[in-house]
């Protein structure tokens, strides 16, 4: 594995602000929910005026809990440019209602409207054409998409929109990049068009509004000591003659050797691009086409430059461009230029440019574990409804997404696999994260339990640290949590669980965990008990628990939980029928001290017999 380094862009902190005491509950839940948030409490000595002043420079958006009116008058003298101001959001103090009112689009506020919906549940107003519509705002979407905004004139591109109405279409242009996004119901009206376009998503420079997707990889070689000036003029002035976006460069590369070079080092922080070092003997076995015996007795490799710039866009394209794959010359936009010291500069560089196939930018991106709780919209978290609703990618098993589907925008993708696919979808969703989107991968229940937690997990350490998006795994209520509150309390004391699923672990091993559990009286979850395929384990694993327990110890048989169709029934460990447990049934076996009464199963805990102390041991 090569070494690496991270150059990541600095993240501006979020603000809240409240006017009275009815906006500290809502103040509260965002201090908890976001790491770092300023808040200006009611009645703090510092006042309105003062402390949105000093904070308004420093943050990237605001949450004010008042009326719109007296938040308008408060950051009226405050209002700079568009594209510096963060964005402001209102919150009214019961949080019924949240309205963006300054810097929807390009300082985020509808998405940060979207992540309070999520997390406090209040309905979103917009004001704004695009958003109220369901339509992409196209001046701000590419950032959710992994890109960077280049020039043009976004206020009369968005004008237009606006003007096309409902059966006229925006022509653009998609050069590179992740393409998917068109076709989101949020880009219906948007039409490719290689003449005129509005719009064009490209690594080029030119005429009209452009998107640039992280595409272009910098392969950089220099002398010891090189000044950051030189390196900085001949970057630039490349990119310049090349007709190239600074906006599209995804990241620098380079030879281990250089890896403490301070001025290479200094580019990569300065401009926010990450930088891929490799080894000299992985850079020697790239063919190039402009090789030097020079390089090659002092570097060991007879290219720093162009074989580096090859060896990243490689790496950031598909799996198959890695496997011994001549890399091909055609993706070096830019052969190796030569730059030399002036006469107050140190050192000489070269630099070539190479184009990946796929774009490349976990740093931006993020891949959220979501647990999507029973089924049940009402049985999701606050949490795991805020990164849904944060992601521009939904990625699961297509049952699992249609009961989350009413909670998705038009312009959220989804992706969807087959039940057996865990791989493929682990996969799909950490590449669609290494673009530089945020993804949500959906289990059912509790993500880390059965779920794709751990799979994820264990891809994303596969990955080199460099190819790393953020990691954050989001809490579900599980099927074992909501079969336990249909019948009562059945979980009082220790309980484990076990899935008799042999496609993953061998049935010997399932067995000892089913006799560990009978022997030690533990109440037992039985996971995938049942298939078409799979039917006799479950009998099995009656007769282990038989030797441990009386055939009258109570049975939870909980089908299809909080969704259509459910059926919770308590059974005898004897008696329960086996046939009429499936994949979508969790059964559930009391120990030796569960009983039923009335209807509810309970398994002491041991307060009453502990003489009344309140103490169990």
């Amino acid at each position: 594995m090569e070494p690496m380094t991270q150059a990541g862009t600095p993240q501006k902190p979020l603000a809240a602000i409240g006017f009275s005491s009815g906006a500290v509950p809502l103040l509260q839940q965002l201090q908890q929910a976001w790491d770092g948030v300023i808040i200006r409490w009611p009645h703090a000595e510092e006042s309105p005026e003062g402390w949105l002043r000093a904070c308004w420079p420093e943050v990237s958006g605001i949450v004010a809990i008042g009326a719109c009116g007296l938040v308008v008058r408060l950051v009226a003298p405050l209002l700079g440019e568009k594209s510096t101001d963060p964005a402001v959001v209102v919150l009214d103090p019961e949080g019924r209602w949240v309205v963006p009112l300054l810097g929807s689009h390009g300082a985020g506020g509808d998405a940060l409207a979207h992540e309070l919906a999520g997390l406090l549940g209040p309905t979103v107003v917009f004001t704004g054409q695009s958003s109220s519509q369901g339509r992409l705002a196209l001046d701000a979407f590419g950032t959710a998409w992994g890109w960077r905004r280049g020039e043009g004139d976004w206020s009369a591109l968005m004008v237009a929109a606006a003007r096309r109405g409902a059966g006229g279409a925006l022509a653009l242009v998609q050069e590179g990049g992740e393409d998917r996004w068109q076709g989101l119901e949020a880009a219906q009206g948007l039409a490719p068009e290689t003449s005129a376009p509005a719009m064009t998503i490209t690594v080029h420079q030119g005429e009209g509004c452009r998107w640039h997707p992280p595409l272009l990889w910098l392969g950089v070689g220099c002398e010891r000591h090189t000044s950051l000036s030189l390196l900085e003029e001949l970057v630039d002035s490349t990119l310049a003659a090349e007709g190239l976006a600074p906006q599209g460069v995804a990241g620098l590369a380079s030879c281990t050797r250089k890896g403490d070079e301070d001025a290479l080092l200094a580019l990569a922080a300065r401009r926010h691009w990450p930088l891929r070092l490799y080894t000299a003997e992985q850079l020697s076995a790239v063919a190039v086409p402009h090789p030097s015996e020079v390089v090659a007795r002092e570097m060991g490799t007879a290219s720093v430059a162009e074989a580096s710039a090859l060896l990243a866009a490689a790496q950031a394209g598909p799996p198959a461009d890695k496997e011994g794959v001549p890399l091909p010359m055609d993706r070096l936009l830019v052969p190796k230029r030569i730059a030399r010291a002036r006469s107050d500069q140190r050192g000489a560089a070269t630099l070539a440019i190479a184009l990946a196939d796929r774009q490349w930018a976990p740093q931006r991106g993020s891949l959220h574990l979501v647990g999507s709780g029973p089924g049940a919209l009402s049985l999701l978290t606050a949490d795991a409804r805020r990164a849904l609703a944060q992601c521009s990618a939904w990625v699961g098993y297509g049952p699992y997404l249609d009961l989350l589907d009413p909670l998705r925008r038009p312009d959220q993708l989804r992706v969807e696999g087959r039940l057996t696919e865990e791989i493929g979808r682990c996969e799909e969703a950490l590449a669609l994260a290494r673009e530089g989107l945020s993804v949500a991968l959906i289990s059912s229940g509790d993500s880390g339990i059965y779920g794709m937690a751990g799979l994820a997990l264990e891809l994303w350490w596969a990955l080199p640290v460099l190819d790393r998006p953020a990691f954050e795994v989001h809490p579900g209520v599980s099927a074992l949590q909501m079969a336990a509150a249909r019948v009562g309390a059945p979980l009082m004391h220790d309980f484990c669980t076990i899935s008799l699923s042999d496609r993953l672990t061998p049935w010997p091993l399932i067995e000892r965990r089913l006799q560990a559990a009978a022997e030690g009286d533990f109440v037992v979850a039985l996971y995938n008990p049942r298939s078409q395929d799979r039917h006799w384990q479950l009998e099995r694993a009656r007769e282990l628990l038989l030797a441990h327990r009386p055939p009258t110890t109570p049975v939870v048989l909980a089908r299809q939980l909080s969704r259509p169709g459910e059926k919770c029934a308590i059974h005898t460990l004897a008696s329960f029928p086996c046939e009429a447990v499936d994949m979508v049934t969790l059964v559930l076996v009391g120990n030796g001290q569960t009983r039923e009464q009335d209807g509810w199963l309970l398994t002491p805990r041991g307060y009453l017999s502990a003489g009344g102390s309140g103490q169990s041991g």
